[in-house]
């Protein structure tokens, strides 16, 4: 079937005006999200002093002359934004400052979280897919999904897959075979510097990779270097990763549709529903979104159950994990989720 003459896709992006939506929202147009044969309709959402800078990237997407592009929206509002979306992107978050405090942060993400996820659940349809890439990612979507009481929790994602790249990204590094030679990375736990990049399982070019790097490399350097790739870019940069974000999220989403036939990728995901049993034979907690190594089946998100880890994978786990309680408990006490 011709791309024309099927019906559109709504992909709603928030933040549209900032550098990761820049860098995403070209890609989203040319196919590279959902495929080269499904055009999309696009909705833009950002705050009142970041329309202009949206309105002037839709100029430009008009002028790319997208063949998938059928119409671009910018508004500020989410319940217009959010109106018949099919794949929700939320990228705008509130940076944490200087003297700003994690309750803080916290608070002021829920602020923002909160209603988008009401917004949603009020106008979405009824397959939507949403993505949080704006951070704390696992616990704004956590927010957002508890405020939408009517959207199945595993619809509910968060971005994990920048550090999954980053950290097949590293493993090829170190043995100079191209990327494409690394399969079976694992990203447990929280998107913070208390993530465990997990290469125990992993192959390159069907060996394993811990027959091919030491303990010392894995512990005294892959796995900092992983965990901590975003302040690095901020210090060289002089700015956060937008780019590489951008990829992942598009990495993330095309999977989500389309599938990862027999391995697994990288997910935030709810240890709710389906997920639970899987979750909790990795030490998850019901109702936390967690990174932890997924297949899409069927347009599903799936938990890939029974890896065996050693204690020291095991203790960064359960570290990356007591971090995530802390912060859904924080956020509880503020008063921020409902029930």
């Amino acid at each position: 079937m011709a791309a024309w003459t099927r019906e559109p896709v709504t992909v709603t992006v928030t933040g549209a005006g900032g550098q990761i939506g820049y860098a995403l929202l070209f890609r989203i147009a040319s196919g590279q999200l959902l495929g080269p044969d499904t055009p999309v309709r696009l909705q833009l959402l950002e705050i009142p002093q970041g329309l202009r800078s949206a309105e002037g990237t839709a100029l430009e997407l008009i002028d790319g002359a997208f063949p998938l592009l059928t119409s671009i929206d910018v508004t500020d509002s989410a319940s217009d934004a959010f109106d018949g979306t099919n794949v929700a992107l939320l990228v705008g978050a509130r940076p944490r400052t200087a003297g700003m405090e994690r309750a803080d942060l916290l608070e002021a993400n829920a602020a923002i979280f909160g209603p988008q996820g009401r917004a949603i659940n009020e106008g979405a349809a009824s397959d939507v897919r949403v993505l949080v890439v704006g951070n704390p990612a696992n616990t704004n979507a956590l927010i957002a999904s508890s405020h939408a009481a009517d959207v199945p929790r595993e619809r509910f994602t968060a971005m994990t897959r920048l550090d999954h790249n980053r950290a097949v990204a590293q493993l090829a590094l170190k043995l100079e075979v191209p990327v494409a030679a690394v399969h079976g990375v694992i990203i447990w736990g929280n998107h913070s510097a208390t993530q465990y990049p997990d290469v125990t399982h992993a192959t390159v070019d069907g060996r394993s990779a811990t027959d091919l790097v030491d303990e010392e490399w894995l512990e005294g350097v892959f796995v900092p270097k992983v965990a901590r790739r975003g302040a690095e870019i901020i210090e060289v940069r002089g700015a956060s990763s937008a780019a590489s974000a951008a990829n992942a999220a598009i990495d993330h989403v095309y999977d989500w549709v389309n599938g990862t036939g027999d391995g697994w990728t990288s997910a935030g995901v709810s240890s709710s529903g389906e997920n639970a049993e899987a979750a909790a034979g990795y030490g998850v907690p019901e109702g936390l979104v967690c990174s932890l190594p997924v297949r899409s089946v069927d347009g599903e998100w799936r938990v890939v159950p029974g890896f065996d880890e050693g204690p020291i994978a095991q203790a960064h786990i359960e570290a990356s994990v007591a971090e995530l309680v802390e912060e859904r408990e924080a956020v509880r006490a503020l008063g921020l989720l409902p029930g």
